[in-house]
């Protein structure tokens, strides 16, 4: 299997990046933090414990969290059973999310560390200026030697604002203060390459060179209270740590001493190598943080042109628009099997793209009675799908 690396191949990769790694997010979900009793107050002792020995050891570290429903629940003795509509779970949210970051500000203090609250919805990153803003304000936040803490705005956040999964939040995070390591516990010990329960032959998988199609099946190996579309999600995201040119880890987070075993050279858990060329911060940004507001069908020699020589895509390589759009929006770029190729900001509105489609650069002015651009996308706005995966 050409994606795994060695055991001892992949130790010596490992240790090299875990002692390298200067600036690193941990993302832990409500499956760890939480019991039958509510908040696991033991697992988050150990939590703020192994953070407060990153801190120590002279790094930067961000904590991505989840955990504000749940403490929530417990709070206002709502049973674990019931279902809950979004309203409730916005209500919930903000009972919730004070208990939490108390919990957290006690743990932490106990360690002498000072920690501070960030709430994010989509809509905060989506934008640009407050994008970088955020960024801004977390790498304050460090000079100071505050530990962040992130979570989801869930009392404010309704689907087209939320990230999907603090998953996705912690890599995108991590991409965005371009941390050198993402560090997922979970509920699960890693990757098997099979089923250990059916697979007498099963083993663990500790080092991944690139996720494949074929990692990205194991998540079905793995038995967790979170399903297979959790453990989906973590490989995706360290997929997206990967485009940016940093490693993520998969592992359990109730393990005792779980950081300071990783960063002494532990086989625990799976690690995911960093891509060799990554991404640049701005493409990164379109790709994984904007969703599309609408596509376009380009023609095979369009297809050609951005997809294996570097071109921006002009009118004449449209022949149809999909929903509606504005300028400056994110958009897909299909081919025509349907089939997504790039993504990228459009310098036209789908209005006016459906004017100028199949039409030379040179017309748009007598078309459209102006002209801000040649190009529909320009090369420097558009992302491949290879890229970005």
């Amino acid at each position: 299997m050409t994606f795994q690396i060695n055991k001892d191949d992949g130790l010596y990769f490992r240790q090299t990046l875990f002692d390298k790694a200067k600036r690193v997010v941990v993302k832990v979900g409500s499956a760890v933090l939480t019991g039958e009793k509510g908040m696991n107050l033991e697992v988050i002792d150990n939590l703020a414990r192994e953070i407060a020995f990153l801190h120590n050891s002279g790094r930067e570290v961000i904590l991505v969290t989840s955990g504000a429903v749940a403490a929530g629940r417990k709070k206002l003795a709502v049973d674990e059973t019931m279902k809950i509509d979004l309203k409730e779970k916005q209500a919930l949210a903000a009972v919730g999310q004070s208990t939490l970051m108390q919990i957290y500000d006690t743990s932490f203090a106990v360690y002498g560390k000072n920690i501070a609250q960030i709430l994010l919805t989509h809509s905060d990153l989506a934008n640009r200026d407050r994008y970088l803003n955020v960024r801004n304000t977390i790498l304050t936040l460090f000079r100071f030697g505050v530990i962040p803490i992130i979570n989801e705005n869930d009392t404010v956040s309704v689907e087209e604002l939320r990230f999907g999964d603090n998953d996705t939040l912690g890599a995108l995070i991590t991409n965005l203060i371009e941390a050198d390591m993402f560090i997922c516990l979970t509920d699960v010990v890693g990757l098997y390459s099979g089923n250990p329960q059916t697979d007498s032959d099963a083993k663990p998988i500790y080092t991944v060179a690139e996720i494949t199609p074929e990692v990205e099946a194991m998540a079905g190996n793995v038995k967790s209270a979170l399903g297979t579309g959790g453990m989906q999600s973590k490989i995706r995201a360290a997929k997206m740590v990967s485009a940016g040119g940093g490693s993520s880890f998969i592992g359990p987070g109730r393990e005792k001493f779980i950081l300071q075993q990783l960063f002494s050279g532990e086989m625990i858990g799976t690690f995911f190598l960093p891509r060799n060329e990554k991404i640049q911060s701005r493409k990164q940004w379109i790709a994984y943080v904007l969703k599309s507001k609408g596509a376009v069908v380009i023609d095979d020699g369009a297809c050609t042109a951005i997809s294996e020589r570097g071109k921006s895509l002009l009118p004449s390589g449209i022949v149809e628009v999909h929903g509606t759009f504005g300028v400056g929006e994110s958009i897909r770029c299909l081919n025509r099997k349907n089939e997504c190729i790039a993504v990228g900001l459009t310098n036209y509105c789908s209005e006016d793209i459906e004017k100028i489609k199949k039409s030379h650069s040179v017309e748009i002015f007598a078309l459209l009675g102006f002209k801000d651009s040649d190009e529909v996308v320009h090369r420097d706005n558009l992302v491949l799908i290879k890229d970005r995966i």
